[in-house]
Formats: C-alpha cells, sequence, structure tokens
C-alpha cells in the first residue's frame, strides 16, 4: 500500500539530471572560480566582500583566483553554513556544475590558471 502512495508522487526531473560521478571531493573546484555576485539577504563577512568598480558585491578571489572563502586545510566553504544564495543553488553534479566544467575545459580556464589544490 505504501508504494501505491509514492507511485502518485511526480518524479524530480532536476534531481534525475544530476550526474552522481560529479564530486566535490574529486573536483577542480571550478565553481569556486566563479564571480559570485552577493544579494542584500546574503550574510558574508565583510572580509571576504569585494565592491566591483560597477558597484556590486561580491565574493573575493585571492590572487589564485580561487574565493577566499576556501578553507584550505580541509578543501572545503569555510563559511558554507552561510554561503551566498549563488553558491546555495550551485548543485554538484547538477547541469551548471557540468556546463562550467565543460565550458572550463573547453577554453583552458578562462583568465584563472588551473592549480590543483588536493
Amino acid at each position: 500500500m505504501a508504494n501505491a502512495e509514492h507511485q502518485d508522487l511526480p518524479s524530480d526531473p532536476y534531481a534525475e539530471s544530476v550526474d552522481p560521478s560529479v564530486s566535490c571531493s574529486s573536483c577542480e573546484a571550478v565553481c569556486c572560480r566563479l564571480t559570485v555576485v552577493l544579494m542584500p539577504e546574503d550574510r558574508v563577512p565583510a572580509h571576504l566582500v569585494e565592491r566591483t568598480p560597477q558597484g556590486y558585491e561580491q565574493m573575493a578571489r585571492g590572487e589564485d583566483g580561487w574565493c577566499v572563502a576556501i578553507d584550505e586545510k580541509h578543501m572545503n566553504c569555510g563559511i558554507y553554513e552561510t554561503r551566498p544564495s549563488a553558491c546555495r543553488r550551485f548543485a554538484m553534479g547538477g547541469p551548471y556544475c557540468r556546463a562550467e566544467r565543460e565550458d572550463y575545459y573547453e577554453h583552458g580556464g578562462k583568465d584563472i590558471p588551473f592549480l590543483r589544490r588536493c
């Protein structure tokens, strides 16, 4: 009977588009090189924020192009619980993740050099 109840629930088409072989523990952290524009509701510590010439606030990046919020000792986000909304929407192995990885490899990493961190 319980199985019949679950059959009526719609499946999550987004979940089906996630590639389970993509893992943050074995990724080159391409998402940590993207520009992350902050929204007014984001609560990021001020020392991790920079203002663009256009007046937007964004996550600061170090000289190597990586987000300054990365905890290099543990190779993860140092502000994970309060990470910006843009980061919260970036699903590991999801379509945007895979597209950014493909673009990174196809175009030689844009202007940010590849530095393997793990």
